[in-house]
């Protein structure tokens, strides 16, 4: 997978976690909120950790 097409799965991916944690708080859920939240910084983190790698090797 190229560096765009990374950066799409993970911009899917987190948005995935925020309607998981909108959908959470519709439900009244502590458990899945929490969950969704704590994934949403993981892949952000994770997102942002990689294209600043991507931009130091100048593939960005």
């Amino acid at each position: 997978m190229n560096g765009k097409g990374l950066f799409l799965f993970l911009a899917f991916l987190a948005a995935a976690c925020m309607m998981g944690a909108g959908i959470a708080v519709g439900e009244r859920s502590i458990f899945g909120l929490l969950a969704s939240l704590i994934a949403l910084v993981a892949v952000m983190g994770f997102g942002f950790s990689m294209k600043k790698k991507y931009r130091e090797k100048g593939k960005l």
